[in-house]
């Protein structure tokens, strides 16, 4: 395989004087209230999300007085990995890779046997030959990042028109994809080449991935320590979690990878005050966003993802609490984890859009953002129209609120219900069947209702009676669509009428009715498609007019960014490797202050105050601990390093690229992170690299492991 290729530092402009641009008076979104006028945008709202392209040198420089090299950058991003939803790394030359056991709890249900729920109670494998390959499941290593914007913008010369330079970049990107895949040997080389845009398009790289394909399942804890608290904790501080998970990557010879890249664990852990870094794959953010795309978001989009979440768990927990044995064969559990963690960030993404003193200094930065733009002729005349545009475009969607909130994921295998996506099928199949539409039209239309997979009725009622009282929110009761869909029903009244009547409410009737020819247009689920389609039709041609458009203006406002800020604004999270400087550091909550670190002492308070059988509950290993276990030793603890989802596994590393810490969650001050960086609130919480060497060593007897991580050296036996 070629050889990793170092990235190259590049310069990082400074705009000191773009952040000092004054806005004109008349620059778009102004603030309303004038006791918010005085409110400035920080210089870190956009966050600390650095890239490796673009290493921030001489911030760290003059901030820390820490001088990182090349090389520095070179082994922290190839000991970093990233695996499907997360971060993780090496934290060994033998292959030993570090993430959470949030992140891997697919993968250790897969590997439980028999009888066994090692998501419940953990795994450890006491020898090489115990740890057990995961099917289907892949680690990348970044080894190279070359950057090919112009070649991407030199494709677009000459195209215009929304839509035809949306298909010509698609195919440009494409183009180089497919090129450098082939240079690395093509697809079954081992390699993932993608294209990386930065600054919504602004700039365009290809990151080159080592592809590693056997993990195999080292040790996990229990999930009453992994998830310690619960949904309760969950986006809280201070925790007691031990969320921890380690996997081992096998070469093609299955015998341990050994790399001379690795993070080794430090035994001595982080003080207050300690500059920290996390290396990891934050999934996206929306700093790039303008004030009215964040309007929009807080009144209709955004609000319709929590209230979309807050009902449908209902039905979710209710089935798994009455049919446990068939909520686990369906992964149940992971699922509702899953939509708590979403509901959760999500409440906490719109709490924080209505606070005015957030928007307000979102709308400075806009304002400074603009007169910037409109202080140099060129740029004006580029990009001085985009931000007024883009709250044009978001002025149109809003005409069709209701319509778009109460279709929010009408298919969905668990937020939605199987009748009623059969039903949206069935509509268009008998509708095709009736114009006499080409054979196979229509059998891809009869396939598409014979594949909805089936619900167990009592989600499946729910979830649609759910579905009619979105509409009673959105429309209002007395709507004349309301009122035609329910026919005088309540919402449960009309779905306990189409569960009985309809020949679509589960997959084994359905198809005896496509077989038989018995579907017909009066079927009960098939007969109130039409109003839905009505009302569901217009918007959905607002959405595809627009959101074309949406993406272009995003580029091209990303493209001005970069013009007057450099690189010393970072751009938005991509799911692709960065780079987020910290300090260890307490921050003010509740009234009172939250410590910069817990310890074990704290998490056993919390299991005999809130007692056995609670969110705080410990396993049965954790209840007689040995006398030699020390708890005092820090568990958790939190850093101003600035993450978000995606970061979830990440190492947290001194400036010695030593793990001190393995970053989980932040806390429920950080969850506006998606448009702003606070350092002030925005906390990381991280599993402390103590606490970890203390559980592995003290309560899991994990001697093998303890020792390779201390000493970065494979070591056999227990």
């Amino acid at each position: 395989m070629p050889a990793p290729v170092p990235i190259e530092a590049d310069p990082e402009p400074v705009a000191e004087a773009a952040m000092a641009a004054e806005p004109d008076e008349a620059a778009i979104s102004e603030v309303a209230d004038p006791a918010l006028d005085t409110v400035q945008a920080g210089i870190f709202d956009n966050g600390k999300m650095w890239t490796f392209e673009y290493p921030p040198l001489d911030y760290l420089r003059t901030t820390y007085g820490f001088s990182a090299d090349e090389e520095w950058f070179r082994r922290a991003h190839l000991s970093a990995l990233r695996i499907p939803s997360c971060s993780a790394s090496f934290v060994s030359a033998s292959g030993l890779v570090m993430t959470n056991h949030h992140c891997a709890r697919g993968s250790i249900e897969q590997v439980s046997r028999e009888g066994e729920d090692l998501v419940a109670d953990g795994f450890y494998a006491a020898t090489l030959e115990d740890e057990r390959p995961i099917e289907d499941y892949y680690a990348d290593q970044l080894i190279e990042i070359r950057d090919v914007t112009d070649r991407v913008y030199a494709g677009l010369e000459g195209v215009t028109g929304t839509q035809e330079r949306a298909d010509r970049r698609q195919e440009v990107t494409d183009e180089i994809v497919a090129e450098i895949t082939e240079e690395f040997g093509g697809e079954d080389a081992g390699f993932n080449v993608e294209m990386v845009e930065l600054y919504a398009g602004g700039r365009y790289s290809v990151y080159i991935f080592r592809r590693y394909t056997d993990l195999r399942l080292v040790i996990s804890p229990e999930l009453q320590v992994a998830y310690f608290g619960g949904d309760y904790d969950n986006f809280t501080y201070p925790r007691y979690d031990l969320d921890m998970t380690f996997y081992r990557v096998y070469d093609d010879n299955g015998e341990p990878l050994q790399t001379e890249f690795y993070f080794p664990f430090s035994e001595e852990g982080v003080s207050e005050g300690d500059l920290v870094f996390v290396i990891g794959n934050p999934g996206s953010t929306s700093r790039l966003q303008t004030v009215a795309e964040l309007e929009y978001r807080r009144d209709v989009s955004d609000q319709s993802v929590v209230d979309l979440l807050k009902t449908r768990l209902v039905a979710l927990h209710e089935y798994a609490e009455s049919h446990p044995e068939e909520a686990r064969e369906m992964d149940l559990r992971n699922t509702i984890f899953g939509f708590e963690n979403s509901l959760k960030a999500y409440t906490g993404i719109v709490g924080g859009l209505h606070d005015p003193v957030k928007i307000a200094k979102r709308k400075d930065h806009e304002r400074r953002f603009q007169a910037a733009i409109d202080a140099d002729p060129d740029l004006q005349a580029e990009y001085g129209d985009l931000i007024p545009r883009m709250a044009e475009l978001q002025a149109q969607k809003r005409e069709h609120d209701a319509a778009l909130s109460s279709f929010l994921a009408v298919g969905h295998p668990q937020l939605g219900s199987s009748t009623m996506a059969r039903a949206f099928a069935a509509f268009q199949y008998l509708s095709a069947q009736s114009q006499g539409a080409p054979p196979e039209m229509v059998d891809e239309l009869k396939d598409a209702i014979v594949a909805t997979p089936d619900q167990p009725r009592e989600i499946n009622e729910a979830q649609l009676a759910q579905r009619f009282h979105d509409f009673i929110r959105n429309y209002g009761p007395d709507h004349p669509f309301v009122q035609g869909i329910l026919e005088g029903r309540t919402p449960e009244g009309m779905a306990a009428v189409i569960m009985d009547g309809s020949m679509l409410a589960d997959s084994a009737t359905a198809v005896a009715a496509l077989n038989t020819g018995g579907l017909s247009m009066d079927d009960p689920a098939v007969r109130i498609v039409l109003p839905i389609a009505q009302a569901l039709g217009p918007a959905q041609q607002v959405q595809a007019m627009v959101t074309p458009e949406e993406t272009e203006i995003s580029s091209a406002l990303g493209r001005a960014l970069f013009e007057v800020y450099g690189t010393s604004v970072p751009p938005d999270a991509t799911f692709s490797l960065r780079i987020a400087d910290g300090v260890v550091q307490d921050y003010e909550y509740n009234g009172t202050v939250a410590p910069v670190y817990t310890t074990y002492y704290g998490m056993y308070d919390h299991y005999y105050s809130y007692g056995a059988g609670s969110d705080w509950d410990l396993p049965e290993l954790w209840l007689s601990p040995p006398e030699s276990f020390d708890l005092s030793t820090p568990l958790n603890f939190v850093s101003t390093a600035d993450i978000i989802g995606g970061n979830s596994g990440s190492p947290v590393i001194d400036q010695n690229l030593q793990v001190v810490g393995l970053i989980f969650d932040g806390n429920i001050e950080s969850l506006p992170g998606d448009y702003i960086y606070l350092p002030v609130e925005n906390r990381a919480v991280a599993v402390d690299a103590r606490g970890m060497l203390e559980a592995l060593e003290e309560i899991y007897q994990a001697d093998r492991i303890f020792q390779e991580l201390v000493s970065g050296v494979l070591v056999g036996g227990n």
